[in-house]
């Protein structure tokens, strides 16, 4: 938290002290002062308040409880501070009400008067100040949290396979020989797919339909890529209106998938990719595979980070000895 005066605290003090100075003007006009009371006595509580004011925003709060926090140096400067305004304004008023000295009080009741007189000076406009600085600073954290949560899910978004264009790629120069029919659905599902990839770039969730679209398009990218190695089934056991996920959610759901799960023998990959009102499931059947790797992979290790940025609910996975399930939750913009 910042102490410094900026035009806005300025502002504010200045509405405090004229405010402060009319109820004086009205104070001491029911005691029947002198004009020369109003002209000093008034002026200089306003101007040793707002002395006192700057050194415990300059000086005592920054030192003793920002970078130090010496709360009995602080106790001790800020009594001191206190109390000379305390002396300052009952000597000014002692002065211009033209009493005799042998009136003045004994130090006891002049340390009391002060202390008490001082902190009022000085206790009110401070902490209309501090409060208001202290909102700032919570305001300025929840932008900085906002912003790096953000850059972080930029950066998740990001990470996608480096090798998928390259694979793809491939697939379609073996293709173009064989089947240009099919070649051309290829291209212009590929095409589909990046141009999603583009628009959804920025955008932290997406309604769960155009997903399933994408989905749909990049099913048929590796159907066409591994032929029978894989099966992929879309079951819908709700309306999927109003329902968001991440961002390139399936994809990542789809590779992990891809990328654990080759079969050997001529053996079929199967996975179930289910709809229901409060989450969407993706089961795979397992087979030997040519690599053993029991790392969740850096597409659903992103994944889990990007939920716990975005809500509470978290991603559940199940490793069984045939089956691979992971549970994401459906989030829902609409609800408060």
């Amino acid at each position: 938290m910042t102490t410094k005066l900026n035009k806005s605290d300025l502002l504010i003090l200045g509405i405090f002290y004229v405010i402060s100075s009319i109820l004086n003007v009205f104070d001491y006009y029911d005691q029947d002062e002198t004009l020369i009371e109003y002209l000093i006595d008034i002026p200089m509580f306003s101007i040793a308040s707002f002395i006192g004011l700057l050194v415990f925003m300059y000086y005592i709060i920054p030192r003793f409880l920002i970078e130090r926090k010496n709360y009995v140096k602080f106790t001790l400067y800020a009594v001191l501070v206190v109390l000379l305004i305390g002396v300052t304004e009952r000597v000014t008023g002692f002065l211009t009400n033209g009493s005799d000295w042998e009136e003045f009080p004994n130090a006891y009741n002049l340390i009391l008067y002060s202390i008490f007189n001082g902190a009022d000076a000085v206790g009110f406009p401070l902490g209309i100040l501090l409060t208001k600085k202290f909102y700032e600073s919570q305001s300025q954290i929840s932008k900085i949290k906002e912003q790096q949560k953000e850059n972080e899910l930029k950066l998740l978004r990001s990470q996608i396979d480096p090798h998928f264009l390259f694979n793809n790629l491939n697939t379609l120069d073996s293709l173009i020989d064989r089947d240009s029919d099919k070649a051309k659905e290829y291209i212009n599902r590929l095409s589909l797919i990046y141009r999603y990839l583009i628009q959804t770039k920025d955008a932290e969730v997406m309604e769960l339909s155009k997903e399933l679209q994408f989905a749909e398009n990049y099913i048929f990218l590796m159907k066409t890529r591994f032929e029978d190695d894989y099966s992929f089934n879309i079951v819908l056991n709700t309306t999927i209106e109003d329902k968001f996920i991440p961002t390139g959610a399936l994809q990542a759901l789809l590779e992990n998938v891809v990328k654990h799960n080759k079969p050997l023998n001529k053996g079929t990959v199967k996975a179930d990719i289910t709809i229901e009102e409060h989450f969407l499931k993706v089961e795979n059947s397992k087979q030997e595979f040519l690599q053993s790797n029991k790392s969740l992979g850096t597409g659903l290790n992103n994944l889990k980070s990007r939920y716990q940025l975005l809500t509470d609910d978290e991603v559940m996975v199940i490793n069984k000895q045939d089956s691979f399930k992971v549970t994401i939750p459906i989030i829902k913009l609409t609800e408060e």
